[in-house]
C-alpha cells in the first residue's frame, strides 16, 4: 500500500505543487477545494505524473459541515495518514480599523479553525501508530506584522501558536510537527502584480522543502521552516 498524504487546498499555488510532488514521489494524495471543476482538472492534469493517485473531495473548509465531511472522507479510506499539510488559507487585505465586518471571522474560520479541527480529526491514528508528520502553512506574517495585513496577520500568528502547542503535545507520540513560514510566493494571491517573477519564490520551492523535511530520520524534526525570496520580502 502506498503512503498517504492529505493536502488541503490542493488545486492552486503551494497546495498544487505539494500534490504534484507527493504523487511524483509515490504517495497517494487526498485533497480538497471549494470548486469541483478545479479538482477534476487537477486529477486530469496529474493522472500520469507519478505512481500515486489523487483522491478529491469538494469542501469549503471554512464551513464546519464541509470540514466534518472531509474528515469523514479521509477516515473512510481506513488508511494511516503519513503526512498532513494544513494549507487552506485566505487573504483579504485591510487594517483592523477599516476592514469590513466579518473579515476577521471568515479569516479565522478558514486559516485557523480548519487546521485545528482537521488535525484533531486525523491525529488520533498518528498517535496510535507513533508516526506521522503534520505541516502547517503559516507565513512570515506569523512573526512580522505589516500595515495592510489586518486579520490575516492575526490568523497567522494564531496558527503559528497552535503549531507550537501541537509540537509540544506530540513529542511523546513520535508525531512530527513543522511550521512553514513562507514569504512572497508566486501564487494566485499575487495575480495582477506588475512585479517580475524573479522577485518571488516559486511554489515548487516550498513543496520541495517540505518533501525534504519529511524525509529526515525518525530522530530529527525541523520545527520551523522560514523561507523568503532572495531579495527579501515584498513590502
Amino acid at each position: 500500500m502506498k503512503p498517504l498524504a492529505v493536502v488541503t487546498g490542493g488545486t492552486k499555488g503551494i497546495g498544487r505543487a505539494l500534490v504534484e510532488r507527493f504523487v511524483r514521489g509515490g504517495f497517494d494524495v487526498v485533497t480538497c477545494a471549494r470548486h469541483e471543476q478545479d479538482l477534476a482538472a487537477l486529477q486530469k492534469d496529474i493522472a500520469h505524473s507519478g505512481s500515486g493517485q489523487v483522491l478529491c473531495q469538494q469542501a469549503d473548509l471554512s464551513l464546519r459541515s464541509d470540514l466534518d465531511n472531509f474528515i469523514t472522507f479521509v477516515n473512510s479510506l481506513d488508511r494511516p495518514v503519513n503526512v498532513l499539510v494544513n494549507n487552506t488559507g485566505v487573504f483579504m487585505p485591510g487594517q483592523i480599523h477599516n476592514e469590513e465586518e466579518g473579515v476577521l471571522e471568515k479569516t479565522i474560520e478558514t486559516n485557523v479553525y480548519s487546521a485545528y479541527h482537521l488535525t484533531r480529526g486525523l491525529i488520533r491514528n498518528m498517535m496510535e501508530q507513533k508516526k506521522g508528520h503534520i505541516f502547517t502553512m503559516c507565513s512570515t506574517a506569523s512573526i512580522t506584522a505589516y500595515p495592510n495585513g489586518g486579520s490575516y496577520c492575526i490568523s497567522k500568528f494564531a496558527l503559528y501558536g497552535m503549531t507550537k502547542v501541537l509540537r509540544e503535545e506530540m513529542k511523546p507520540f513520535g508525531v512530527k510537527v513543522t511550521a512553514i513560514l513562507p514569504g512572497a510566493t508566486l501564487t494566485n494571491s499575487w495575480e495582477g502584480t506588475d512585479l517580475p517573477e524573479e522577485r518571488f519564490m516559486k511554489a515548487e520551492d516550498v513543496a520541495e522543502t517540505i518533501w525534504g523535511a519529511y524525509h529526515l530520520s525518525a530522530g530529527a524534526v525541523i520545527e520551523d521552516i522560514l523561507m523568503r525570496p532572495q531579495l527579501g520580502d515584498i513590502g
